[in-house]
């Protein structure tokens, strides 16, 4: 596998902390060696699993630091392009997280930057390095459902902090671009089709939007998806079609919220089940990464995967019924 990607954080987010710091310092073919904080208190968190952490007091330090190959940025959403551009000035590989931008058509540079230097840049869209996932989308092109008729699509949690960055729109914050990415992206990662929104719905509070209900087409497919940052936490997709359905439990905060699981059933037969309890996907997710700056594989997430799960929320703002 030869030397490790030696990886950097810029910031020390709650989620870093929780879910990628640990996902990079588990991975294989990774070392999580540096984080930039002016806050020496929550750096300590970081420390107490990484002991050799190396911690900058600014991001352009740590930018600076010859001794790091990757950069993840779990910034507030207005941040993700500005430091992601940075960060491939300077040489660095990149998986931010998302949504990426905050309009489709800021992705154009990135993705030029990409190509110019021949950077790895990429959205931190984990759901599709899970294998629940690959084999939802396996299993609609092999046409275990017949044709596909209809996608439902739910994801929900309660968050009331007005402090909280998802809660601030100079940040970015709102229900769409923090979990509408999934719903509407999944959607398109698994069936290769470009939604065609009809109609939509969005509830807003402190400046964000807290409840999105969306109608949309995927070729000859109908589309219903939902999401709130203020209801009760669930979520679900379905896969509805002529000859069966695919329902994937949990579907994007697998090992989370519970165990990774999808339902499958033809016809009237019996519901077949099949679970990953064990996969990490924020682990597969770093490796994945890992393959791609090494030239063994593509990374399953372009930006231009990313632009266009943006292309289709830019559109749901534009036509959406506001209350």
């Amino acid at each position: 596998m030869g030397e490790p990607i030696r990886w950097g954080i810029l910031g020390s987010a709650n989620f870093a902390l929780k879910h990628m710091a640990p996902a990079i310092h588990a991975a294989e073919g990774a070392e999580l060696v540096a984080l930039a904080t002016r806050n020496a208190a929550r750096a300590a968190p970081f420390q107490a699993f990484c002991p050799g952490l190396r911690v900058h007091e600014s991001y352009d330090a740590l930018l600076a630091d010859p001794d790091v190959d990757a950069i993840y940025i779990p910034l507030p959403n207005t941040l993700h392009v500005p430091w992601s551009t940075n960060a491939m000035q300077a040489g660095k590989h990149v998986l931010c997280e998302k949504p990426l931008a905050m309009r489709a058509a800021e992705i154009d540079a990135l993705i030029a930057l990409r190509d110019r230097t021949g950077l790895v840049m990429a959205e931190a869209y984990m759901i599709v390095h899970h294998p629940q996932w690959q084999r939802v989308k396996a299993l609609l092109a092999n046409g275990f459902i017949g044709d596909l008729l209809h996608i439902n699509g739910l994801f929900s949690f309660r968050n009331t902090d007005l402090d909280n960055i998802r809660n601030r729109p100079e940040m970015g914050g709102g229900g769409l671009p923090d979990i509408g990415v999934y719903t509407l992206g999944a959607a398109r990662f698994a069936t290769g089709l470009e939604p065609e929104i009809l109609s939509a719905r969005l509830t807003y509070q402190n400046g964000v939007d807290v409840k999105a209900e969306v109608h949309a087409t995927l070729g000859p497919a109908s589309l219903f998806t939902m999401v709130s940052t203020r209801m009760q936490p669930y979520q679900e997709m379905l896969f509805h079609g002529t000859e069966g359905s695919i329902k994937i439990r949990v579907p994007f905060n697998a090992g989370v919220a519970g165990e990774a699981q999808i339902e499958m059933r033809q016809g009237n037969g019996p519901v077949q089940v099949e679970s990953w309890p064990q996969v990490a996907q924020y682990v597969e997710q770093v490796e994945a990464f890992g393959r791609a700056v090494r030239g063994q594989a593509a990374f399953p997430w372009s930006l231009e995967d990313a632009r266009g799960t943006q292309a289709v929320l830019d559109r749901v703002f534009e036509i959406a019924t506001r209350v």
